[in-house]
């Protein structure tokens, strides 16, 4: 089956189950999708166009995100919380009447029981240590080693400092464990320090 969705094609900003993105709306087609979607079921798909350019084609693969919090200012833009939900595969792009771009899409079914196993949580916590060094990173490990694999993994994918070809692989990835070996592998060869003194903490 399919869904009619409302897109957000966004470069650079890649959405994945179980976390969150907020989002500052202010163009008037953008205010009004939000406004439609909180009329409708509160899910707007995130997805990249291809290319950085006003109707770009689009990638395949997205995130659907549900509105969490929302702050309604009085000048129509909105602050918001994006929650992600499921990944979703664009079927077709509708010739839509609205502003915005909308899609017929198909949810995948995703396995929120997977886990890693012991030799690749190891693997990629290891590799993780090493690129945060390397990048000069402070990140609090004790919460990191808390966390569990879907968030860790997916956390990551999320927040790493990767370019959007490289994170719309990531999302793309089929099973969690792909997911993981992937991000151990553009750690890799990402992980040159490129002489930022950028700080962050990973919580």
């Amino acid at each position: 089956m399919s869904k009619r969705l409302p897109i957000f094609p966004l470069t650079g900003a890649v959405l994945f189950p179980g976390m969150q993105l907020p989002l500052h709306i202010f163009e008037p087609r953008y205010r009004a999708m939000v406004g439609d979607a909180l009329i409708r079921d509160r899910l707007i798909g995130m997805i990249q166009p291809q290319r950085p350019e006003e109707g770009a084609p689009l990638y395949a693969v997205g995130c659907v995100g549900r509105i969490g919090e929302i702050q309604a200012m009085d000048d129509g833009r909105y602050n918001l919380i994006l929650e992600g939900t499921t990944r979703f595969r664009m079927l077709r792009e509708r010739d839509a009447a609205t502003a915005y771009r909308q899609v017929d899409a198909e949810f995948f079914d995703e396995d929120e029981s997977e886990t890693l196993s012991h030799a690749q949580r190891g693997g990629f916590e290891r590799e993780a240590r090493a690129f945060a060094d390397a990048q000069g990173y402070a990140v609090d490990w004790d919460s990191v080693e808390r966390l569990d694999d879907r968030s860790l993994i997916n956390g990551v994918s999320q927040i790493a400092p990767f370019d959007p070809a490289s994170k719309q692989a990531l999302l793309e990835a089929e099973t969690l464990g792909d997911r993981c070996e992937l991000l151990v592998q553009l750690m890799q060869f990402f992980g040159r320090h490129d002489g930022s003194e950028e700080i962050v903490t990973l919580q």
